[in-house]
């Protein structure tokens, strides 16, 4: 059996990323583990032709921090802590599974194809090629009838992940 002993859950606070979140938990519950809550805020994207800043600027991440702080396991007995940092989502992900010795990384995703995918990226993939231990990602939204609950409910997830892209 693969020993987990700290489980990284990528969050963007979406209502998407709740299955993930649920799952890590249960995870976590089930195994002993700690999990590490992360959130990653995109930098701001500097046009250095027109000297114009797109996108949030965040001056203080007070208020992103007291939204990581509620991200909480509703079981008490899934030790948690919080992680947030701000650069490029999938980079600060696989920085912070390195730091944290994460065993698991339990993620979301949107299971965008195509075109969109191609305008927009997939941080789950990104993670998925470089990640130094195993990735489960959900997919959003799940099939019906895949609710996380118990450990035993929780044994054989179809394909599982946390970010959304």
């Amino acid at each position: 059996m693969l020993p987990i002993h700290t489980i990284l859950h990528p969050t963007d606070f979406s209502e998407q990323s709740r299955p993930a979140f649920d799952l890590a938990c249960s995870l976590a519950r089930d195994y002993g583990a700690t999990l590490v809550v992360a959130h990653v805020a995109p930098p701001p994207l500097a046009l250095p032709t027109e000297g114009v800043v797109l996108g949030p600027v965040f001056e203080d991440t007070a208020e992103l921090r007291a939204r990581l702080e509620q991200v909480r396991p509703a079981d008490p007995r899934v030790a948690v802590r919080h992680r947030l940092t701000i650069g490029p989502p999938a980079e600060e992900i696989l920085a912070a599974a390195e730091e944290e010795k994460a065993d698991l990384i339990v993620m979301g995703t949107h299971g965008r194809g195509g075109l969109s995918r191609v305008l927009m990226g997939s941080v789950a993939e990104a993670v998925l090629r470089k990640a130094p231990c195993p990735v489960l990602t959900v997919r959003v939204p799940l099939p019906a009838g895949a609710g996380v609950a118990g450990p035993a409910e929780a044994a054989a997830p179809e394909r599982v992940a946390c970010w959304n892209d």
